[in-house]
């Protein structure tokens, strides 16, 4: 498959096993989590711009040994001492977690990039994409930065550069997301009913593969293999869901455009790792689909996979372990000279979350490191 594009941080590979020592201390809180397992393997790969890197998780993780930087480390329980000293903390911990501990982080003198939703809606607390709005990173009035929904993040380098160029005026928005978007016990479940469904004769009645998997749905309120389940995320006023309302939520604040009119359904899908999206944007100003093939090969995180005549196109399959957003699909409308169709993806435990948040925290040390 042929990817035209810049995939994010591929220039900013380091020696792994180099250490400075002279950098800002890192902090990794939930570093034994799905996420925190990449985002290690990403602090691993990158350029070193860190000193000391330390890892915290729950007590129950504490005195677990985890390798970074070809380093072996030692687990630190979540406590006030183990955050003594550190400059900037990843939180990749459950909501109630970061809301408890972020601030307890900052009072200590830490910068915190938060990947929970406890702070993403704030005002006062910035919502990053490095590639879009890295200036409001160092603008952090409670000194956190959050770290958007990894559903949000597979399609917002992709649309927030269309808008840079055409003026976005609207998004619908279906999408397709993996069960590790449900965090590792999603993914297990997923597995498990997989293995359940293997080998069994199922027909075409109602109930077989409920049968099959039995009690284990996991997370999801329905099977999730061989099946869709048009839901994600806690029911919200009039039917939405709370993943729903936050992609809408979350594309505004990015953007900066508070009254775009955003229409999102969610849907979970038979795919451990990468969500994909379908996206009809609207835009102020007349698009072309040569233009906007032109834009997506040259914005940075993303690479364009648009040959629909060679079956190359973006699937889940494609993207999962790599970096960017895969765009393609990419074509006009065929009622409305203003509006674009495309189809994203992208892993949704690296861009979308370890790797933002680790560009966030570079951006952040990159501030404190100007004269």
């Amino acid at each position: 498959m042929t990817a035209v594009g810049s995939a994010a941080g591929a220039a900013d590979q380091g020696s792994p096993g180099s250490r400075t020592g002279r950098g800002p201390t890192l902090a990794v809180v939930g570093a034994t989590g799905v996420v925190g397992t990449v985002m290690l393997e990403i602090l691993s790969q990158r350029a070193d711009v860190w000193g000391e890197i330390r890892l915290v998780a729950s007590a129950r993780s504490a005195g677990r040994k985890l390798a970074v930087r070809g380093v072996e480390t030692e687990v630190l329980a979540l406590t006030e001492e183990a955050l003594d000293g550190v400059d900037i903390a990843l939180f990749d911990v459950p909501d109630e977690v970061a809301a408890q501990w972020a601030p307890v982080a900052v009072a200590k003198g830490a910068v915190v990039v938060d990947g929970s939703a406890a702070f993403r809606s704030a005002a006062d607390v910035p919502l990053v994409v490095p590639e879009i709005n890295a200036h409001a990173a160092r603008i952090r009035p409670r000194g956190i930065v959050a770290n958007p929904d990894c559903a949000t993040l597979t399609m917002i380098g992709a649309v927030g550069a269309l808008h840079a160029e055409f003026g976005l005026d609207e998004l619908v928005v279906s999408s397709y997301q993996a069960a590790s978007g449900a965090g590792r016990a999603g993914a297990e479940a997923l597995r498990a009913q997989l293995t359940a469904v293997t080998g069994t004769e199922l027909g075409g009645r109602t109930g077989d593969v409920r049968r099959a998997v039995g009690d284990g749905a996991g997370p999801f309120p329905a099977p999730l293999a061989l099946n869709v389940v048009p839901w994600a995320g806690e029911l919200r006023d009039a039917g939405w869901s709370s993943q729903e309302l936050a992609i809408r939520e979350e594309t505004r604040k990015i953007l900066a455009l508070p009254g775009l009119r955003v229409s999102v359904t969610c849907v979970r899908v038979p795919v451990i790792t990468t969500h994909s999206l379908a996206v009809h944007a609207r835009f102020e100003n007349e698009v072309t689909a040569e233009r906007a093939q032109e834009i997506l090969a040259n914005a940075p995180g993303v690479v364009l996979v648009d040959d629909p005549g060679a079956g190359e196109f973006p699937t889940p399959v494609d993207a999962v372990g790599t970096d960017p957003t895969w765009a393609g699909r990419v074509r006009r409308s065929l009622d409305d000279p203003n509006a674009l169709e495309l189809f994203v993806c992208g892993d949704n435990l690296r861009k979308g979350a370890a790797l933002n948040a680790i560009q966030i925290a570079e951006v952040v040390a990159a501030e404190s490191a100007a004269p």
